[in-house]
């Protein structure tokens, strides 16, 4: 399976928050009002949206994306999209890439908060998040979004009519904490339960986020890799964890990554309180070490219990690969405090 690569022009949500939409998570296109020249599933599609020249079935040109027949009534065109987690959203990527005399002029984006995520019905309430806005052909349409609520559903309206190729909700999943146990860990690193990426000094082959995806990676772009280092020093993200805890349990994954993956990893900690996710970067060089310096292995999963120290419960995690290289994943158990 192919993966995004990054783009360099893509805001900060994109990299630091979970993709709300995507499949392997469980979000599912539920409805549409028109689904004739391709599908409303695909629009959801992990891997990047492509073009095959001289492809086509029965309805006509094969098209990566969703898209509907030509509109010859009054109307527009819609479909729903149920969340992997209910989230709070906070920029999506309503990406247009290869319909160019065949993308809708306008779009916005409804959501709607169904409890127990059943499918909504005809009294749901629907909140604009995204009002109608122009679209492109060919391009990725980044949008930041204000709302603070969290949603379980999207409803993409096009209008007229016409094709999306793909549609990303960056967003941070809502998870109830009010009767999670306190005394059994949890991963508190996990980008399901809340955890998201703070910052990286650099991601140039893989996005931060992909280190807090749930399951081992696929390949090795599924993965965090930076660029390799020619200068002193070594590389890092800082990863805001979904609840404070005291960690317990390690995981540094790098698997795929063989003849680039880190030489040694370790991780910094502290307990966060004010500030912005941006004053982080200069605090978290001092911040107290929870992990020495680990020697790693190619593609191999490597776990930490006696090797963690006592510092108490913590916010954040700065993960420390010395000096470059790739990682797979990251996972931090921890007992929430």
């Amino acid at each position: 399976m192919a993966l995004p690569t990054l783009d360099p022009n893509a805001p900060d949500f994109t990299r630091r928050y979970v993709n709300l939409a995507d499949p392997r998570l469980g979000a599912q296109a539920l409805e549409a009002s028109d689904e004739f020249f391709a599908p409303k599933e695909r629009m959801l599609n992990p891997e990047p949206a492509v073009f095959i020249p001289g492809k086509y079935d029965d309805h006509g040109k094969w098209m990566d994306g969703w898209e509907t027949r030509r509109k010859r009534t009054t109307g527009y065109d819609w479909c729903i999209v149920k969340l992997a987690r209910a989230g709070v959203v906070k920029g999506l990527d309503i990406d247009t890439s290869h319909f160019t005399g065949n993308f809708p002029p306008a779009a916005s984006i409804e959501a709607a908060y169904v409890p127990g995520g059943e499918q909504p019905g005809g009294s749901t309430q629907w909140t604009e998040i995204v009002p109608s806005m122009t679209l492109q052909g060919n391009t990725h349409h980044y949008v930041d979004v204000a709302d603070g609520q969290a949603y379980t559903h999207l409803r993409v309206n096009l209008y007229p009519d016409g094709g999306v190729a793909r549609l990303r909700v960056y967003g941070q999943p809502q998870v109830d904490w009010t009767n999670a146990s306190r005394s059994a860990p949890v991963d508190l690193a996990a980008m399901e339960n809340g955890a998201y990426v703070v910052a990286a000094n650099n991601q140039h082959f893989g996005a931060a986020s992909n280190i807090l995806m749930p399951g081992r990676g696929v390949n090795m772009g599924d993965g965090w890799e930076t660029r390799r280092r020619r200068e002193p020093g070594n590389d890092w993200a800082i990863i805001a964890l979904a609840r404070p805890g005291t960690i317990t349990k390690l995981e540094v994954d790098t698997a795929f990554f063989k003849g680039n993956y880190p030489d040694r990893c370790s991780i910094q900690a502290a307990y966060v309180t004010g500030g912005t996710d941006s004053s982080l970067i200069t605090q978290a060089m001092f911040w107290p070490t929870l992990l020495g310096e680990q020697k790693l292995q190619m593609d191999k999963q490597h776990f930490f219990e006696s090797e963690i120290a006592a510092i108490g419960p913590v916010t954040h995690l700065r993960l420390n690969i010395i000096p470059d290289g790739g990682v797979s994943r990251l996972r931090a158990w921890g007992v929430l405090a």
